[in-house]
């Protein structure tokens, strides 16, 4: 396994595979893993000869007063984690690799429209706009044929899908399941913030959407009789603050007027001090 520090080292690796004609499966991720990096790793070296995870956490898409500074990061855990799994390159870049310009002056990729104006985007302003514009700088750097991400950001999935096309960038994107613990909360780095009382409330989260998926399957198909129930049952957890709950197209992640099709259930929280996001998506 190979650890790159550079740009100019990434793309000189990545190249030299892609002119054999090996095929690169990549997965981008801010580190500090848990199961559900690893099996999107795992599912990388099922379909790809090369596997290159990157390790960053990007400054651009947290806000002003979001855990930049405390994100969780240890680089030779993570390193000792994956030793065992064939990954083939980590790129570490620092910050100043990845946004050298000491005035912060640089390039943006924007998405505009509900699809980073709702859920996420609408609680965190600018967030989307970050994670367009590092991912796209990543692949450009990385230059995969495959790219894998987690259900359990969904949003950013259809944002991302949305670039590829609308950029016509090569590379087909990948959605994987998301991976629970036992109890059924949705595995996170920011997991490790919540005290032992949080932790113990947390999977009420699952255990709502687990519960409105319940009613679907009865055949309630009004999203406002769903969200009522979703809302007194999370209430009722004084810990508890609702950022949203809502029941949106998967696609565009713009609310549905009635339950019909495919649809996306995805709600954040703060927990304590921590901010949660889960979702599932019903058919």
């Amino acid at each position: 396994m190979k650890i790159i520090h550079k740009i100019k080292d990434m793309v000189e690796f990545s190249e030299n595979f892609r002119k054999d004609g090996k095929i690169i499966g990549f997965v981008p991720t801010m580190g500090y893993f848990h199961e559900g990096h690893i099996s999107l790793m795992r599912e990388a070296k099922k379909t790809c000869d090369i596997v290159i995870v990157s390790i960053f956490v990007n400054p651009i898409h947290f806000g002003k007063n979001e855990d930049f500074n405390t994100y969780p990061r240890d680089l030779s855990r993570d390193l000792k984690m994956i030793e065992n799994l064939s990954v083939d390159a980590v790129f570490n870049p620092e910050v100043k690799e990845m946004y050298p310009d000491p005035e912060g002056l640089f390039t943006f990729v924007d998405i505009e429209g509900s699809l980073t104006k709702t859920l996420e985007g609408k609680s965190r302003t600018g967030h989307f706009k970050g994670v367009t514009t590092v991912v796209a700088k990543l692949f450009n750097i990385v230059v995969p044929h495959k790219a894998y991400f987690g259900q359990k950001d969904a949003q950013q999935c259809a944002v991302i899908k949305k670039m590829v096309k609308d950029l016509n960038i090569n590379i087909e994107i990948i959605i994987c399941p998301t991976i629970r613990e036992s109890d059924g909360l949705a595995m996170s780095s920011r997991n490790t913030y919540l005290s032992a009382k949080e932790r113990k409330t947390a999977p009420v989260l699952f255990k709502t959407l687990q519960m409105a998926h319940h009613m679907i399957e009865l055949g309630e198909k009004d999203p406002k009789v769903i969200l009522n129930e979703m809302k007194k049952r999370i209430s009722k957890h004084h810990l508890i603050s609702i950022d949203y709950i809502s029941i949106v197209n998967p696609e565009t992640i713009e609310p549905v007027n009635e339950i019909s099709g495919k649809v996306l259930i995805a709600l954040a929280i703060k927990l304590g001090k921590t901010r949660l996001i889960d979702n599932i998506a019903i058919q």
